[in-house]
């Protein structure tokens, strides 16, 4: 049974790896109506892959870089779905957007130089963005008007993930996946 749900788990995670580049195409070719459909069932295949791992105790190293590249690129191609199908929403938040993005640029090129690879923390605060953000980009291609409040959650929730995951990445000498937050890092310290 371990082999089969590892085999599930990660294959549901490389669906969101491949739904990417469709996603992508999918927006560069100007079909709305395919990506607002799509996008959420690669959303949804997130907290399915998730949910799964933890249920079948299925915890690998593998496993948790997938997911963390499988996340990066739906949320790539829902921020490049946001850019050419919301331009106006865009061009209104352009400075959350820049301070968001160069919070993700230092965190991963620290973590890059610090580990030689992205970092997987998956901490609650992570997962907590990754909701949040999930929820913001399903319902602004759905709704006729973004919900400016979700958007400000989310932009919060997820500026304070990544200001966390830097100070994650100063304090832990070695890559680790699955930590659960910079709380329960500087309790394990002491």
């Amino acid at each position: 049974m371990y082999k089969r749900s590892h085999y599930i788990v990660n294959g549901i995670t490389l669906y969101r790896i491949i739904a990417a580049p469709i996603l992508l195409v999918l927006i560069f070719t100007k079909q709305f109506d395919i990506f607002k459909w799509l996008l959420p069932l690669s959303f949804f295949t997130d907290l399915i892959d998730g949910y799964l791992a933890r249920k079948y105790k299925v915890v690998s190293i593998i496993g948790a870089r997938l997911d963390s590249i499988g996340d990066d690129l739906t949320v790539f191609a829902a921020i490049i779905g946001l850019f050419v199908f919301e331009s106006e929403f865009v061009r209104k938040e352009f400075m959350i957007f820049i301070i968001l993005f160069s919070l993700f640029v230092v965190q991963t090129t620290f973590a890059l130089v610090r580990y030689k690879k992205i970092s997987s923390f998956h901490t609650y605060l992570a997962k907590s963005a990754a909701i949040l953000q999930g929820l913001f980009f399903i319902l602004i291609f759905l709704l006729p008007e973004p919900l400016c409040f979700l958007f400000y959650l989310a932009a919060v929730v997820t500026g304070i993930e990544l200001l966390e995951e830097i100070i994650l990445v100063a304090l832990l000498p070695k890559w680790e996946a699955n930590v659960k937050g910079l709380f329960w890092v500087l309790k394990r310290e002491k």
